[in-house]
C-alpha cells in the first residue's frame, strides 16, 4: 500500500479502489514501521469505505490491529448520509482512565508505606476475570446506572459531589436506552459494578516525576514529587454483550441495506435507521455503566488510602482530576471542508481532546483545554495532556490513547513468565498486587510501544501537549 510523508509526524494514504476518503496516519518512521508490519493500515483504509466517512480515516501513532477499525483509529460519519459502526468503539465501550492527585509526597509520605498501601489497594480493588464488583445492584438499579451515570453512586454517598463535574460529560451521557440493552448484558453488569475486570486495566499509585506546562499542571493541581492514583477500566461484560448483540444485528441487516464492507467486522447501519438509534441508546447506557464503574472504584481507592494514613479523603486531597474515555461514538460538531457538520465522531482507542474555550470542557478547565489521561503499561510512565483547538482541524479533537500493543499476548508470554515480570518490576522499585501471577506477562512493558514516542508524536502532529509525566511505583493489576 502506497504511503506518502506529509510532515515528520503525518501520513497520507492516497484514495484507492473503494475508499472514499484518504487514511491519515499520524506516526514517527518507527511507529509508522510497526503498523505497517501488523497490517494495521490495511484496516485504516477499509474504514475509509464507510457510506458517508468524512474527512479521513484517522490512526493515532498508538495504532494496532482491532476488530474492524483499528485500535486507535478515529472517523467521523455524516449525521444525515452516514453510518454507525460498533466496530468504531469495540467491545470495552466507553473503557477509559479515571486520575486522582493527592496533598501527599512520594518521599516523605507513601514510600516508607507503599507496600501496605498497594496490598490494601488490592483488598479494596476486585479485579479479575468475572469479579464482583464493590456495589451489588439489583435489576431496577442496574437500569438507574445506565441512565444516571455517576450520579447513581453519588445518590448512594459514594464519592464526592464534585467529581461529576470532572468528568466527560459530567459523568452522564444523555440518550442512554437501556430497554435497547439486552437481559444477557444486564445479567453480566449487574454484579460488576466496581470491578477492574483483566487485562491491561489497572488501579495504580504513581508519583508526578516532570511537569512540562506548569500553568496548565497548576490548574490541575499538580506538582512533582506529589503522589497520584490512576484508574483504567471499562464497561465489563454488560460493555462486552452490548457490542456483541449489536454487531449481530448490523451483520444481518447489511444486505437487505444494500451495505457492502471489505470486512464484516465493520457492519454498520445508517444513522437514520432504526437499527442505528438502538445500538446508540445501548452504547450509551454501556457507556454511563462504565463511568460509574470508575466512580466506585476510585471511591475503593479513597477507601485504602484512608485506611493507611488514618486521616479522611478530603484531609488527604484525593480530588478527581478528570475522568475520559477512549472507546466511545459521539455526535457532535465539528467543520468539514470549511462547513460545520453535525457528524459521528467514532473513537476506538483514542481520547477526545477539545481545546480551551470548548463548551464541554469543565470551567475549571476552560483556559487550558480539556485534560487527556493517557495510562502507560504497567512498568512504564503514564502522561497527563490537555487538548488544542489544532486537534480539531487535524483529528476530529482526538488523540491518542496509550503506549498500543506491538506484541501479541501469545508471544509476550513467551519472553517472559509471570513471576519473572514481577522480580523484574519489584527490582525498578514497584510494587504489584496482581490478581493472577501467571497473567502478567501479557501485559508486560515490552509487549507495548513507547508511550512516551507516542505522546511526543501526538505533541508534535499538534494534537495535543503535554502537561505531565507520571511513573509508576505501586500496581494494583487485573
Amino acid at each position: 500500500m502506497e504511503l506518502e510523508r506529509l510532515e515528520e509526524y503525518v501520513w497520507r494514504i492516497p484514495v484507492e479502489a473503494g475508499m472514499r476518503v484518504p487514511g491519515i496516519v499520524f506516526a514517527s518512521q518507527e511507529l509508522m514501521d510497526r503498523a505497517v508490519q501488523d497490517r494495521a493500515i490495511e484496516q485504516v483504509a477499509n474504514v475509509a469505505t464507510l457510506p458517508g466517512i468524512v474527512g479521513a480515516s484517522y490512526a493515532m501513532p498508538d495504532i494496532h490491529w482491532g476488530y474492524g477499525f483499528p485500535i486507535g483509529g478515529v472517523a467521523a460519519t455524516d449525521a444525515d448520509h452516514g453510518v454507525i459502526s460498533p466496530g468504531g468503539v469495540g467491545f470495552d465501550i466507553a473503557c477509559g482512565v479515571r486520575l486522582l492527585r493527592s496533598d501527599l509526597e512520594w518521599q516523605k509520605d507513601v514510600e516508607p508505606v507503599i507496600e501496605k498501601l498497594v496490598h490494601v489497594l488490592g483488598v479494596h480493588v476486585p479485579r479479575g476475570v468475572g469479579t464482583k464488583g464493590r456495589m451489588r445492584l439489583s435489576g431496577t438499579e442496574t437500569e438507574r446506572v445506565l441512565v444516571e451515570g455517576v450520579r447513581f453512586p453519588l445518590s448512594r454517598g459514594v464519592g464526592f459531589e464534585e467529581d461529576a463535574e470532572h468528568c466527560e460529560d459530567r459523568g452522564t451521557l444523555a440518550g442512554a436506552r437501556p430497554e435497547f440493552v439486552s437481559e444477557k448484558a444486564f445479567q453480566r453488569g449487574s454484579s460488576q459494578l466496581g470491578s477492574l475486570g483483566a487485562g491491561n486495566h489497572f488501579v495504580e499509585v504513581q508519583v508526578v516525576e516532570e511537569i512540562a506546562d506548569v500553568r496548565a499542571a497548576g490548574v490541575m493541581g499538580m506538582f512533582v514529587g506529589q503522589v497520584c492514583v490512576m484508574v483504567h477500566s471499562g464497561s465489563r461484560g454488560l460493555g462486552h454483550q452490548v457490542c456483541t448483540d449489536h454487531v449481530k444485528v448490523m451483520d444481518r441487516l447489511m444486505p437487505s441495506i444494500g451495505i457492502e464492507v471489505p470486512d464484516r467486522q465493520l457492519a454498520c447501519v445508517p444513522l437514520s435507521h432504526p437499527a442505528a438509534d438502538e445500538y446508540l441508546g445501548a452504547m450509551y447506557a454501556a457507556a454511563n455503566f462504565a463511568r460509574a464503574n470508575r466512580h466506585v472504584l476510585g471511591d475503593g481507592a479513597r477507601e485504602a488510602f484512608q485506611e493507611v494514613f488514618g486521616r479522611s479523603a478530603r484531609d488527604l486531597g484525593l480530588s478527581l482530576v478528570y475522568d475520559v474515555a477512549h472507546n466511545l461514538a459521539k455526535v457532535e460538531d465539528h467543520v468539514v471542508e470549511g462547513k460545520r457538520r453535525t457528524v459521528c465522531v467514532h473513537r476506538k482507542g483514542a481520547t477526545r481532546a477539545f481545546g480551551p474555550g470548548h463548551p464541554e470542557v469543565p470551567s475549571a478547565y476552560r483556559d487550558i483545554g480539556q485534560p487527556v489521561i493517557i495510562p502507560g503499561s504497567m512498568g512504564t510512565a503514564s502522561y497527563v495532556l490537555v487538548g488544542t483547538n489544532e486537534s480539531a482541524e487535524r483529528s476530529f479533537s482526538s488523540t491518542c490513547h496509550g503506549a498500543g500493543r506491538a506484541m501479541s499476548r501469545t508471544k509476550a508470554k513467551k519472553v517472559m513468565s509471570g513471576p519473572e515480570v514481577a522480580r523484574k518490576l519489584e527490582a525498578e522499585g514497584i510494587t504489584l498486587a496482581p490478581a493472577h501471577w501467571g497473567l502478567l506477562s501479557e501485559e508486560a512493558p515490552y509487549a507495548y510501544k513507547d508511550v512516551s514516542e507516542v505522546v511526543r508524536v501526538c505533541e508534535g502532529a499538534g494534537l495535543c501537549r503535554i502537561v505531565a509525566r507520571l511513573r509508576p511505583v505501586g500496581v494494583v493489576k487485573g
